[in-house]
């Protein structure tokens, strides 16, 4: 976890994963709405169902989102150093999205229903959840008088961990908006990925940086789900 305690602007790292990112966006738009789609179902004994259009549009708008607020947070937010392996194993992360549900949603050929709306305005809450956390943060930490203290305010006073939880809500958009059963493996994978790896890591270094302030946060705000856990 010294990671996290290393300032570098990381240049190079960044570009390769904004890079990298593009790729697998063009990826996503080859599979949804040209061939590619096909060609990888036939390798499974598949067909493309040749689904509702706008479904898929649906699908690659989130992942345009999420693309942009990934480059914000890069650029704007993230000051710690970013490692050569992070730079490959971000973008093989994100490739789980924008290219899983791509091929997920290939089958599905309902009409958008008031399920797929809910799916939407998820996703926005999720988003704003993650990135505006973030950002309250990140004001908070530029004043001087803040220097050396542990963040407890804004979205946090709900969760510990509230940006991963916005994580969790805009992933499980997607999952909606692809109506495949087999989409809900992935928010499930990504809940047991914070729960029991990241959460544990992260805490595990605020309690060593903040001690005593860690500690009364923990013992009166919830880990992960608002709330719940």
């Amino acid at each position: 976890m010294d990671l996290y305690s290393q300032k570098a602007k990381s240049i190079p790292q960044k570009t390769v994963i904004i890079t990298l990112e593009l790729i697998l966006l063009w990826i996503s738009y080859w599979i949804m709405f040209q061939n590619g789609g096909e060609i990888i179902l036939s390798w499974f004994g598949m067909k493309d169902a040749a689904g509702l259009i706008e479904r898929r549009w649906i699908v690659f708008a989130f992942s345009i989102i999420v693309f942009i607020r990934l480059g914000f947070m890069m650029i704007y937010l993230l000051k710690r150093k970013i490692p050569w392996e992070e730079s490959l194993s971000v973008p093989m992360a994100f490739a789980l999205y924008y290219i899983g549900f791509a091929l997920l949603v290939l089958p599905t050929n309902k009409p958008l229903d008031f399920i797929d709306y809910l799916g939407i305005l998820l996703f926005a809450f999720g988003s704003f959840i993650n990135s505006y956390s973030e950002l309250q943060r990140h004001f908070w930490k530029k004043h001087p008088e803040n220097k050396g203290k542990l963040y407890t305010e804004g979205w946090f006073k709900y969760s510990m961990h509230i940006n991963y939880f916005g994580d969790l809500l805009w992933v499980t958009a997607y999952a909606i908006i692809t109506r495949n059963w087999y989409s809900a493996l992935i928010p499930i994978f990504l809940f047991c990925l914070f729960a029991f790896y990241n959460i544990p890591m992260l805490d595990k270094y605020l309690a060593g940086k903040y001690g005593k302030q860690f500690e009364e946060y923990k013992q009166k705000t919830r880990k992960f789900l608002p709330f719940v856990y």
